[in-house]
């Protein structure tokens, strides 16, 4: 059974996900430019991974977009 943080996790990572395949970056090119680890980036995406604030920072910054944007999961 999916509880409500799994269901987090999955949003936060789709979100990323579809933010990263729209600029056209590749998960090493988000990792880089976050400064955080492609194995990271990828268990995130897949919400393996519920990513520290100081990481969605680092992720939001990298797609020159704030915290709160990235966490918008109306489109979703």
């Amino acid at each position: 059974m999916i509880n409500k943080s799994d269901k987090k996790r999955n949003k936060i990572g789709l979100k990323i996900k579809l933010e990263r395949v729209k600029r056209e970056l590749t998960q090493e090119q988000l990792a880089e430019k976050a400064d955080i680890s492609r194995p990271t980036v990828g268990s995130i995406e897949r919400g393996e991974q519920s990513p520290s604030f100081d990481t969605m920072e680092a992720i939001a910054k990298a797609f020159d977009m704030s915290v709160q944007e990235l966490c918008n999961f109306d489109n979703l």
